[in-house]
């Protein structure tokens, strides 16, 4: 039931047929139904929501037609894309409204009225009570994406806020790659009867994903993630780490040892993550170090292989993480650190996904010979970090988002007064 215009967009992007989930939604959601998309990651979520609202947009042109929230920024910047493409024969506008950004220029492209807007929840709420002249009592379609991310990340309030200004005969759209308890108390509150799209009931992963995992101590973690790299030299890797910190630190540690590295977290600001972005994406760096801000949603073609640096607390994130490989039916491999203090982690995550996962077959004594230069390597890299923490202590100016900023001036709001008097 999609128009030709739309149809002609899809082809010209590459999508020859539509995947499981775009088969169930479309047609519900082109009758206007509200929905609710279960479906795994890499399965075409964002097409599903894109398509409807497009082809409603073609019936009844109207500004500040639809708004799609989404729990990262990265993953805000990709679907705009999906937008532009889609849209690009029938002139939609769309707007991306993200934190670590000037509002300023926000504001003026708010004025502007896109057709789309595409925004985390928090900078969109600081927009509704500080922009002038902007609101959203016109608004015809709400696309929650990831929406049990939205929620786990605690933007409860923010949605709680956005669900008050928008008018109540809207169409929503939920998507998530897993349902919470949070997401089904969400669905009552803001969906009108809806119809449930499941492609996909139980956590699963992709059936061409390769997924091994290899036990070892954890003081060796270093060496032996320099060891996976040597084997499998030539893929482009994407490692998680747990903590933004660790995650600087393993890439400076690569980058000693000649790797291309580069890191992906939430302490960067947000032109260098766009940065980091792009130079994985255009193939520029071959290792892509992130926390998972980056597990969600974000579609990397020629990720060969995930690596579980830090095993991951919630065994869902998992599911999500070992998701940016083997995506629209290509294969991939992943592989996760277990040291001795993860065993339980791992058995939930084996019981999550209902299998057994095979060990990495490896050469322990080659691995033991890259330990002195691993360690030499390790030394470097804290020296980096420790020089990268004073430089910014005494600049102070690097990081931008506001979220520092207002904690910055709690922190030293009371300390600097007294000192100038």
């Amino acid at each position: 039931g999609v128009t030709d215009v739309l149809c002609e967009a899809c082809d010209q992007l590459g999508w020859k047929v539509p995947t499981k989930i775009q088969i169930e939604a479309i047609p519900v959601a082109l009758q206007g139904r509200d929905i609710i998309g279960l479906a795994e990651t890499g399965s075409g979520k964002t097409g599903a929501f894109a398509l409807p609202i497009l082809q409603a947009l073609l019936e009844t042109p109207q500004r500040l037609f639809a708004l799609v929230l989404t729990p990262t920024r990265e993953l805000a910047f990709q679907i705009s894309e999906q937008f532009e493409a889609l849209g690009s024969s029938i002139g939609v506008q769309s707007t991306v409204i993200v934190g670590g950004i000037d509002t300023m220029s926000q504001s003026l492209a708010l004025a502007k009225k896109p057709h789309v807007i595409i925004a985390t929840p928090g900078r969109l709420v600081d927009h509704l009570e500080n922009t002038k002249g902007f609101n959203l009592r016109a608004l015809k379609f709400l696309v929650m994406d990831e929406a049990d991310r939205i929620l786990n990340m605690d933007f409860e309030t923010e949605v709680d806020k956005i669900l008050k200004v928008v008018p109540r005969d809207r169409k929503t759209f939920l998507f998530s790659a897993t349902m919470t308890k949070k997401v089904q108390k969400l669905q009552r509150a803001a969906l009108k009867n809806p119809v449930k799209c499941a492609v996909s009931s139980k956590y699963q992963t992709v059936e061409k994903l390769q997924q091994y995992y290899i036990f070892i101590p954890s003081k060796f973690k270093d060496s032996y993630l320099v060891y996976i790299l040597n084997e499998l030299a030539g893929n482009s890797f994407m490692i998680f780490c747990s903590t933004c910190n660790n995650t600087q630190r393993t890439a400076l540690l690569l980058r000693n040892l000649g790797f291309t590295a580069i890191p992906l977290h939430g302490q960067m600001s947000q032109n260098k993550r766009l940065g980091s972005l792009n130079k994985f994406k255009a193939k520029a760096r071959s290792i892509l170090l992130a926390t998972d801000v980056a597990s969600r949603g974000l579609d990397i073609p020629h990720v060969d292989v995930v690596i579980n640096f830090d095993i991951p607390t919630h065994s869902k994130d998992y599911i999500h993480r070992v998701g940016r490989t083997a995506r629209a039916g290509r294969s991939g491999k992943s592989i996760t650190f277990v040291t001795q203090y993860d065993v339980e982690l791992f058995q939930r995550i084996e019981h999550l996904i209902g299998k057994k996962l095979p060990a990495f077959p490896m050469q322990e004594e080659e691995v033991m010979m890259l330990t002195e230069r691993v360690a030499e390597a390790q030394r470097f890299a804290r020296m980096e970090l420790r020089e990268q923490v004073e430089k910014k202590r005494s600049r102070n100016d690097d990081d931008d988002t506001e979220e520092a900023i207002g904690v910055r001036s709690k922190v030293a709001g009371g300390k600097k007064k007294k000192r100038k008097a």
